[in-house]
């Protein structure tokens, strides 16, 4: 059996009852990327050794009784998640003096809706070999559609679990600002990262989101708010509820099939006893200006630290200090990353600061208040997650400006600091995965989960494996 293809609970009740052990999946995980990473590119690099090393310790707790709730499950991390002992890259040349073990691929410092920035490589889709995955977390998306891991941590600062999610047929959450610690991510926009899980299904999500979320006073920003058990949201109906679906979403140029695909979701889902109702949220038309400035900004600060002085590459040959500095990080950071540091720069410079990043400030809060107003009509919104299904690799990568409208359907969530999913609403007739997407109030993951999972279970959209 290809133990590989299963579900976190499913492996589970498994591991409980002795008929499989964490070795075994482990080996199971293993064969599959043997036989499809070529293909696919999912990770940087792995830590086979290490990682059965950590099975057999996994299943002596288990034997003990005393497992957690991902004991012995195979959890692949995008690359900006620091870890002991395992140097981080960000998928960066400017940190590529690294030792990969267990990274999966990513846009460069999570700057990218494709993963095509990345210095080592671009990651494919595993549904179509000549197509992106979404980014920036696209090996993290990769890797759990391709039955590569069982589940994966991603980051989210405009869409990047939600979008490659969607693209590779997966599920996708991004918590709400504060409610999973970022202490040990790599900061690219500091007010709108987060991290989230990726999985197979909706109650692996829950599973996830019940491990990772809570406070911890290694974040500053990391809420001391209650964390509910989110498996309890798993199968409860949602009648009575009422559904917001935003005509600004519903824009020129959307795909055909996603549209209609998001229209038999809103079937489903008044099938199964919600309300589905229209509402407006005014801003949304600023969220790509405002995300565009706000992020580029927060980036050219955060990135300032990479100067070739304390860690990561740094150029030879230099005359100077300043010329040490220049040279770093013009060969350091690649393309986009310079483009956004440049653009950042700008925005916080003396004399544009008040036009630019004051002002997108200020419209940022007008977003927040549309949501805040919108959730007094409706338990939660629905959107597409995408405009469209995965384009081809090479399609955008030379348009900046149409590989950021790749996010225009997710960055209002980011800006907004509230929770969002992506959960698979079927195929395109050449097979392509799409998804929608559900977004609720501040710490409503709960309602999330609750009807991502009413949905999941009602919904007639099959689940696919990529053939590979």
């Amino acid at each position: 059996m290809e133990f590989n293809r299963l579900t976190i609970h499913e492996l589970q009740e498994k591991l409980r009852d002795g008929s499989l052990t964490s070795v075994e999946i482990t080996e199971s995980v293993y064969q599959r990327i043997a036989s499809v990473e070529e293909k696919v590119h999912s990770y940087i690099t792995l830590m086979e050794e290490t990682a059965i090393g950590q099975a057999r310790a996994a299943d002596r707790r288990i034997k003990e009784g005393t497992a957690g709730e991902l004991t012995g499950i195979p959890i692949a991390l995008k690359d900006i998640l620091c870890t002991e002992g395992v140097r981080t890259t960000c998928g960066s040349h400017i940190l590529e003096n690294a030792v990969f073990v267990g990274k999966t691929n990513m846009d460069e410092f999570a700057m990218g809706s494709s993963t095509e920035t990345s210095r080592f490589g671009i990651t494919k889709n595993p549904w179509d070999l000549e197509r992106i995955p979404g980014g920036s977390s696209g090996g993290s998306a990769a890797a759990v559609a391709a039955d590569e891991c069982i589940a994966s941590l991603g980051t989210d600062t405009g869409g990047s679990i939600r979008q490659p999610a969607a693209l590779c047929g997966v599920v996708g959450m991004k918590p709400t600002y504060g409610r999973v610690s970022r202490f040990g991510m790599v900061a690219f926009a500091s007010s709108l990262d987060q991290i989230g899980p990726i999985t197979k299904d909706v109650e692996d999500c829950a599973i996830m989101m019940n491990v990772i979320s809570g406070h911890d006073t290694g974040d500053s920003t990391s809420v001391p708010a209650e964390v509910p058990d989110y498996k309890k949201f798993i199968s409860r109906d949602i009648r009575n509820w009422t559904v917001g679906i935003p005509g600004e979403y519903f824009v020129e140029g959307i795909d055909l099939e996603i549209k209609a695909a998001v229209d038999q979701t809103v079937n489903t889902l008044e099938a199964i006893g919600a309300k589905c109702t229209r509402i407006s949220l005014p801003h949304t038309e600023y969220c790509v200006a405002v995300y565009y400035i706000i992020a580029p900004s927060e980036a050219s600060s955060n990135l300032a630290r990479y100067d070739g002085v304390r860690y990561g590459f740094r150029a030879t040959g230099e005359e100077d200090l300043l010329d040490m500095y220049k040279k770093t990080r013009s060969s350091g950071f690649g393309a986009e990353v310079k483009r956004r540091i440049m653009l950042g720069t700008y925005s916080l410079s003396s004399g544009y600061y008040d036009a630019y990043y004051k002002k997108a400030s200020q419209v940022r809060a007008l977003i927040r208040d549309d949501f805040n107003n919108a959730f007094k009509r409706c338990d939660v919104i629905l959107t597409p997650t995408t405009p469209t299904p995965a384009f081809r690799v090479g399609e955008k990568v030379d348009d900046p400006l149409q590989m950021y409208l790749s996010d225009i359907f997710t960055l209002s969530a980011n800006l907004a600091g509230i929770p969002g999913i992506s959960v698979p609403c079927g195929y395109t007739k050449s097979g392509l995965p799409m998804g929608v997407q559900f977004m609720a109030n501040h710490f409503e993951e709960g309602k999330l989960l609750q009807i991502a999972s009413a949905y999941e279970k009602n919904s007639k959209v099959e689940r696919r494996m990529p053939e590979l």
